[in-house]
């Protein structure tokens, strides 16, 4: 039977998420897959396939928090729409295959692939690196390649994309509050072609854990995206209110203790 401790565990995970993903604009996913990961295994479920099962539910958890926070953003006229829509069809191709792809991959190759990514967004993060803008938006071509390798990088980390896309338009006169913005947009097309790729790659896999579709764990979507949505539009505003480069060294720290600690247990 279903602990409810675990219920308000996932809850917590998602308060702290959310916040951050409306916040940073880089995704709740950094901090929900390694904990997520961490909180299978306590529990003994579904040995071996734990990265699977954590990228799948935050995927689907960031179809709540993308909602949540781009609705913040959207009323402060912040969201680039044109752009959305035109790196959209890119983000669901990429993001599909690549969860496809991931559903057939060793738990040992996506955790080292987190975990390297995890080095670099912390790095990243701590040096509050902004590439400098050179170049206007590229055309429905270039956005639809650059789309495709957002999304299939963010289908192997489980989160909304915002750690790629937001230098992306930054590099392409985007400015930061409105890159942050339309990130948190970009994250919902994410989210379902991600969610609907762990669906697929998980549903004939045997011996996954009570309440799992496909390699989506539910009672875990449950807690996290309940959070999450509570704390995303908090975030969203603090962004418009609020320096974040501080809170950016902050949560580095944290993504680099994450990163030792899953590349501890390859």
């Amino acid at each position: 039977m279903f602990d409810p401790a675990w219920l308000a565990a996932y809850s917590g995970l998602g308060l702290v998420a959310g916040f951050v993903a409306g916040l940073l604009g880089v995704g709740g996913g950094l901090l929900i897959v390694p904990v997520l990961i961490m909180m299978l295994h306590a529990q003994g479920l579904a040995s071996g396939m734990e990265p699977q099962l954590a990228l799948g539910t935050s995927l689907a958890s960031i179809l709540f928090t993308s909602l949540s926070s781009v609705n913040a953003h959207h009323r402060h006229g912040a969201v680039e729409w044109p752009l959305v829509r035109r790196i959209a069809p890119g983000i669901v191709v990429g993001t599909l295959l690549g969860a496809l792809l991931a559903a057939q991959m060793s738990a040992w190759a996506l955790k080292v692939f987190f975990v390297v990514f995890l080095f670099y967004a912390a790095i990243q993060m701590w040096l509050d690196f902004k590439p400098a803008p050179h170049r206007s938006l590229p055309g429905r071509s270039g956005t639809t390649v650059a789309g495709s390798v957002i999304g299939a990088v963010s289908s192997w980390v489980g989160i909304g994309g915002g750690t790629l896309s937001v230098p992306f338009m930054l590099w392409h006169n985007v400015t930061l509050h409105r890159a942050i913005a339309t990130s948190s947009a970009i994250g919902f097309p994410i989210a379902i072609a991600g969610a609907l790729g762990y669906v697929l790659g998980g549903w004939a896999v045997s011996d996954r854990p009570a309440g799992s579709l496909g390699f989506i764990y539910l009672p875990a979507l449950g807690g996290i995206a309940l959070g999450s949505v509570l704390m995303a539009p908090l975030g969203a505003r603090t962004a418009h209110r609020t320096p974040v480069r501080p809170l950016k060294k902050i949560f580095s720290v944290l993504l680099l203790v994450l990163a030792l600690r899953m590349a501890s247990t390859l």
